[in-house]
């Protein structure tokens, strides 16, 4: 008897143990459904609630690293400044050999129905951390407008708002780096209007403490120290062909602010206007952009300073009217001719203007510099996924009077964590 018992004990073992693991999967089962259940459920209440949730995973907060490295190699020297744009940075950005490129932690979350917030540290090729971004902005004004608060980027053009791991190719063009330091960032209020149509129409306006080049970051100052205006505008042609195109208006003060290229020390005050225009087109064929596509895109920016230079040679200070009206251009086209492979042609150009000098500075500061610079570059990278890049980049640049510079750089694109989709 007990040894039957013992038998059918035995053959009912697999049964009850492939039932106990029909039970862990059921259990299973419905864990995951109910898990799936809260993700939809997170992103119903981000979109009806107005939250940009896209491009951010479900969880709080969404932290991104981007790592790049560049190494490069100059003919000239590289701290040698820009002919004619005395009252503007000079440098390259980066110096010859081995650099830490445009690193940056990102930390995004929404905060509430109402608020999102932003931060992005640059990690700094000498060490050190620099906040980039840090901004609240709104997700629930409703009828298409978003405050931002904080500091952040500025709308104007197309490039100024993009993040450097974006960028099509290593530098920003010459008229970014004369006219805005390389990229415009500002610590104020940025008002936006997204109009509700088919085609794109956006409408801004950003107040803040003049920060950011060629505004003078000035302490004794309550009020504002620059404004900006924009509009943007795009739409589709068919399913193939895209387009945006938009103008910008900005203005600030400066105060004492040094001129890098009279040899000599100096300052400038006075007032500083900018007007640009910018225009991108892109093409990929049937709205497939994973296999080939096409972009084209240039801006143009104009810029009128007024105002008193001091011009100071062994301590003798001599102060009388500057006014100068400066102005520069890119026009680029990136091409993917297969999948994870691109090329870009860039070429830039500045023309810096014909100054208006007082007479006591006509014998010291040049009316005109006779020289136009400009800027041819080749770029080549491969993208072994969304989230990576490796790059060459050949340029030859005649910014500097009687000084060709042949520059090649190398550089390194990786993205760590919460990857959002960027912008047009």
């Amino acid at each position: 008897m007990i040894r039957n018992i013992f038998i059918l004990l035995a053959l009912l073992a697999p049964v009850c143990a492939h039932a106990a693991v029909e039970d862990e999967l059921r259990s299973l089962r419905e864990q995951m459904q109910q898990l799936e259940l809260r993700v939809q459920q997170a992103g119903h209440d981000s979109s009806t609630s107005g939250h940009p949730a896209a491009g951010d995973n479900s969880f709080n907060p969404a932290i991104s690293l981007n790592l790049s490295g560049i190494y490069g190699s100059f003919s000239q020297n590289p701290e040698v400044a820009i002919t004619g744009f005395a009252l503007s940075p000079n440098d390259h950005g980066y110096s010859r050999s081995f650099n830490l490129g445009e690193s940056e932690l990102g930390i995004s979350a929404n905060i509430d129905p109402q608020f999102r917030g932003v931060a992005t540290f640059a990690l700094e090729a000498g060490g050190g951390l620099g906040v980039e971004n840090a901004y609240v902005q709104t997700t629930s004004l409703g009828n298409g407008f978003n405050l931002k608060m904080g500091r952040f980027f500025s709308g104007l053009g197309y490039l100024n708002e993009q993040h450097a791991h974006y960028w099509d190719f290593v530098d920003q063009p010459l008229v970014y780096r004369t006219f805005w330091d390389n990229q415009l960032g500002e610590d104020g209020l940025q008002l936006k209007w997204l109009a509700p149509t088919d085609a794109y129409i956006e409408l801004g306006a950003e107040v803040g403490r003049g920060r950011g080049h060629p505004g003078t970051d000035r302490q004794d100052n309550n009020g504002a120290g620059a404004t900006a205006l924009y509009a943007h505008l795009g739409d589709d042609l068919g399913v193939s062909h895209s387009w945006r195109a938009g103008v910008s208006l900005y203005q600030t003060k400066r105060v004492d602010a040094e001129a890098d290229a009279f040899d000599v020390k100096n300052s400038f005050s006075g007032d500083s206007r900018s007007t640009g225009v910018d225009f991108v087109w892109k093409y990929a064929p049937n709205g497939n952009s994973t296999m080939t596509n096409f972009k084209l895109q240039g801006e143009y920016f104009q810029r009128r300073e007024d105002g008193m230079l001091t011009y100071d040679t062994e301590g003798t200070p001599i102060p009388d009217s500057y006014s100068v009206t400066q102005s520069g251009w890119y026009l680029q086209s990136v091409y993917q001719f297969m999948p994870r492979w691109r090329a870009g042609l860039r070429y830039d150009q500045l023309n810096s203007g014909n100054a208006e000098v007082g007479t006591q500075l006509s014998n010291y500061v040049p009316a005109s510099y006779q020289f136009t610079p400009t800027r041819s570059t080749l770029m080549f990278d491969y993208s072994p996924s969304e989230f990576s890049r490796l790059r060459l980049q050949l340029t030859q640049d005649n910014s500097r009077e009687e000084l060709s510079d042949n520059l090649l750089f190398m550089q390194y694109v990786m993205s760590l964590g919460a990857h959002g989709g960027h912008r047009f």
